[in-house]
Order: C-alpha cells, then structure tokens, then sequence
C-alpha cells in the first residue's frame, strides 16, 4: 500500500515505478494506493508520519515498511524478500 499525496514531489517520482512493478506482477503484487490527504485518519492508524511510505502486507498481516523514495530495484528487493 503506497501512502501519498498529490503536492508530494517524492510520491510523484515513486509513482510510476509502482505502476510498472504492477504492470509486470500482476499475479504475484497487489499495489494499491492512499490519499493521505483523503484519508488522514487511516494514514494515523497505520502511524504515518512521512510520505512516501510503502506498507508490504502479506496474508493480511505487515511484514515490512518502506519510507522514503527509493529506485525500483531497492523496491523489488522488498517486496521479494516476502514472496
């Protein structure tokens, strides 16, 4: 889940690195995005404090937390080191 918000710069330069990573793993990676702007209290409940940050959930359950910008090769590794 990648938490944004449309005036963040960073967010903006992540964005399509996750779409691509989507593109590419349909059947493996769900990505899906949230507003903080548009959605405050959720982005409090999972203790956001800086954007952008990517939660990686498996089986329901957090496995791992990416904050920051970060290339797509450091993403993946992530998201790997969970599948």
């Amino acid at each position: 889940m990648d938490f944004w918000a449309p005036w963040c710069g960073p967010c903006r330069a992540v964005a399509p690195i996750l779409e691509e990573i989507s593109t590419e793993c349909p059947d493996k990676i769900l990505i899906t995005k949230m507003n903080t702007d548009e959605n405050q209290q959720t982005a409090a409940a999972h203790g956001i404090m800086s954007i952008p940050t990517m939660l990686i959930f498996k089986n329901g359950e957090l496995v791992d937390q990416i904050v920051g910008a970060q290339s797509k090769a450091q993403i993946m590794s992530r998201i790997e080191s969970h599948l």
